[in-house]
């Protein structure tokens, strides 16, 4: 009878699979569906950017984030679990091109979460009493393992239709099951306060470009609106509103950066009307009027 895998040879298998994938600095969305590999040679400055619900993994190196306002510092063989929409701003402080920094994330599907719960109403024993959105928690051999098979249907494409649906599913389940699932089944339970406020988050992240009311919004959620508010506020440490600026500039950074839009054209596709405005409210949250951010960016 073979040993078992130990989780410093599991770590090490899947540390040579993204090495296989990821030859240099880049990120790799792969054919699975919301899999997706990162490798970073050398430290990095604040990558802003607005997490989705997922599962993200650090195979080697290390990482500071802020996801909303909640800390998220996090190395080797440590997973995150972020239960819904979330800006958020990151530093990767350990990484190197001998030693390079490596990563994998896996998109959460509610679908499965919410499919599991009631297939298994026992999976999760972690109490629920807690709104933080962010856990952290050492990744154990079964997750490890499940990761491991997911990157290495990458080899076998004609696989991953059939299988990577399974070991998805397989890794929701142990997600579930472990000291992340009380976070999960929280904002992914219909009727619950979390999961009304999941679902204007949601709503918000799809519709940030257009003007909205909070008690209008507060009513798609059947939520009276000062309970909208402050429930909201507890989840995200952001108003509605805040939360929809924050959604808009950070997308209009993206766009003048990497799509080399300009301020004013950034600005109106994002949803402002007014330019003085986004200029004050971009300098507001970056701290420099946008083309002076993003030049300095930039160089």
């Amino acid at each position: 009878m073979s040993n078992p895998i130990t989780i410093p040879e599991q770590a090490g298998s899947l540390r040579e699979k993204l090495l296989k994938w990821l030859p240099e600095q880049s990120r790799l969305e792969t054919p699975i569906p919301g899999l997706a590999l990162t490798r970073y040679d050398e430290n990095t400055s604040a990558i802003r950017c607005f997490y989705h619900p997922m599962v993200a993994l650090v195979v080697q190196g290390f990482k500071r984030s802020m996801i909303g306002d909640h800390e998220a510092n996090y190395g080797k063989n440590h997973c995150v679990v972020v239960g819904i929409d979330m800006p958020g701003v990151f530093h990767v402080t350990e990484a190197s091109p001998q030693a390079p920094f490596l990563s994998l994330s896996v998109k959460l599907d509610r679908h499965i979460i919410s499919q599991l719960i009631t297939e298994l109403p026992t999976i999760v024993t972690e109490s629920t009493a807690s709104l933080n959105p962010i856990v952290i928690s050492k990744a154990g051999e079964e997750l490890l393992d499940a990761f491991k098979r997911l990157v290495s249907l990458l080899d076998t494409p004609s696989r991953i239709s059939v299988l990577a649906p399974l070991i998805l599913r397989e890794i929701h389940f142990y997600l579930l099951s472990g000291s992340q699932g009380g976070c999960l089944r929280l904002f992914n339970t219909n009727g619950t306060q979390a999961n009304q406020i999941a679902q204007a988050i949601s709503w918000l992240r799809e519709n940030y470009t257009a003007p909205f009311r909070m008690e209008e919004l507060a009513r798609k959620v059947n939520m009276a609106p000062s309970t909208f508010n402050r429930h909201f506020k507890e989840v995200t440490n952001l108003s509605p509103l805040q939360f929809q600026k924050r959604l808009r500039l950070y997308e209009a950074e993206r766009l003048m950066l990497l799509e080399g839009r300009d301020a004013g054209t950034a600005a109106l596709m994002v949803g402002y009307e007014s330019g003085s405005q986004f200029n004050r409210e971009y300098k507001r949250l970056f701290g420099a009027p946008p083309r002076r951010d993003v030049a300095k960016k930039r160089s």
